[in-house]
């Protein structure tokens, strides 16, 4: 076994995160639709997240928010001219300019899927960034997302990086429907792939929303990622869910080491995948299901109970919940009841990530786990791991830089991609990554 650590990246929220309603089947997304946001006050919350994460004794990094207005995308489907003259033709094709102008680059748990190497046979860690193919406003955003891993892994003793996925049936959502369980991060784990429909076994029957991850996907990348079969458990989604919300996995679940904790209706065939992964885990392991009848899958879905962040300290696993949890009266009853129950959670910690959450994103779409050694950590190129001295930069430069609020009709102004272009030039400054964009795009 070798001694690793779980880094948590958390996404910098862009400076144009903005409510353009643009992803079907969130329902948070849809339902705010058109509101004012404040791009600091978002940026602020989830740095503040961050910083507490780190004073929990966890190891905090950050993964930079790609440039936005994306002109490159605009020109790339027949918009020409300067820069000005492409974004003015492009207000008049709304669903192109939201997508252009999408901050949703900020939910890094849907940037990647990765493998650790005590998993891998060539002991290197595994990086495949996702597609996000189902939806407009995030399949372009792969590119830049592999850019900035292969900037700050970039170490080929370390880290391999595989390219995304092509295939429409290798739709791929990231690691908001990938777990990982273990006794210690160094040791060798069980991949927890949960998808939503399969092309060839043809599963997975939502009706009101689709399905976004698909079995193919997840199984291409256990293969690129050097899994043997009896280090990956495979599930399918409950359709029922999926229509009510549940977009990914971890709107329903989340787990850490040998824990599980997850709705009663999260999976097509619970008890089957809990029969698998006590066969492959062992029989220590522990499986926290919260019941219909405590809390509802609407109650999930609006609080977002299940994209909190299970952590390990040194007392104990917490659950960073968002602030959400404690104003639902059924999800903060249960959350009581859950840390009296002497099971695997010790904690609970609320967070004030409003801003994200009006967009359909919680504590655990804002960041990417990334087990590392000591070797891996040292190695890591930037100024990307998070202390006093980069988090007291960092919130210099967002209240330097970032709006405090910004409306609809604001998007397709040519003075957001000049602040964009001023605020990104001096963050690859910051932390240290001088190759992190392509200006010449």
């Amino acid at each position: 076994m070798k001694k690793a650590i779980e880094v948590n990246f958390d996404g910098l929220v862009g400076n144009t995160h903005n409510y353009a309603g643009l992803s079907f089947g969130n329902v948070a997304s849809i339902s705010n639709k058109g509101q004012i946001s404040s791009p600091r006050a978002a940026a602020l919350q989830g740095l503040a997240k961050m910083k507490s994460v780190s004073e929990l004794g966890l190891t905090q990094g950050i993964l930079p928010p790609h440039v936005r207005p994306y002109l490159p995308f605009l020109r790339h489907i027949g918009f020409d001219g300067s820069d000005s003259e492409v974004l003015v033709v492009a207000k008049s094709h709304l669903h192109y300019l939201n997508a252009a102008c999408s901050a949703s680059n900020m939910w890094v748990a849907n940037a990647a899927t990765v493998a650790p190497s005590a998993d891998t046979q060539d002991s290197r860690v595994h990086f495949t960034p996702a597609n996000l193919s189902s939806m407009l406003h995030r399949a372009i955003e792969y590119p830049q997302t592999a850019r900035a891993l292969k900037n700050i892994f970039a170490d080929k003793r370390y880290f391999a990086h595989h390219d995304a996925l092509q295939a429409k049936i290798h739709s791929d959502e990231g690691a908001a429907n990938h777990s990982r369980f273990c006794s210690e991060y160094g040791d060798k784990g069980i991949h927890f792939f949960v998808y939503g429909k399969s092309i060839f076994r043809d599963e997975g029957e939502s009706k009101k929303f689709p399905a976004r991850q698909t079995r193919e996907s997840f199984e291409a990348i256990a293969r690129l990622h050097q899994l043997s079969k009896d280090q990956c458990v495979f599930a399918l989604q409950n359709p029922d869910v999926i229509d009510e919300g549940v977009f990914h996995n971890d709107v329903i679940s989340v787990a850490n080491q040998k824990v599980l904790f997850t709705h009663e209706k999260a999976f097509a065939e619970p008890e089957k995948v809990y029969t698998e992964l006590r066969q492959k885990y062992g029989r220590d392991f522990e499986i926290i299901e919260v019941p219909k009848a405590m809390v509802s899958v609407k109650d999930a879905v609006n609080s977002y109970l299940f994209n909190s962040q299970l952590v390990s300290t040194d007392s104990g696993m917490v659950l960073i919940a968002p602030s959400h949890c404690e104003e639902n009266f059924a999800v903060k009853t249960y959350l009581q009841h859950l840390i009296t129950a002497h099971n695997g959670i010790a904690d609970v910690e609320f967070y004030d990530v409003k801003q994200s959450m009006a967009n359909g994103g919680g504590p655990a779409c804002l960041r990417l786990r990334v087990v590392l050694t000591k070797a891996e950590l040292a190695n890591l190129s930037g100024r990307v791991i998070l202390d006093n001295s980069l988090y007291a930069d960092l919130l210099d430069w967002v209240n330097a830089h970032y709006r405090e609020s910004l409306a609809p009709d604001e998007l397709g102004d040519i003075s957001l991609l000049n602040e964009t272009k001023a605020a990104l030039t001096e963050l690859s400054d910051i932390i240290q990554l001088p190759n992190l964009y392509d200006w010449s795009a």
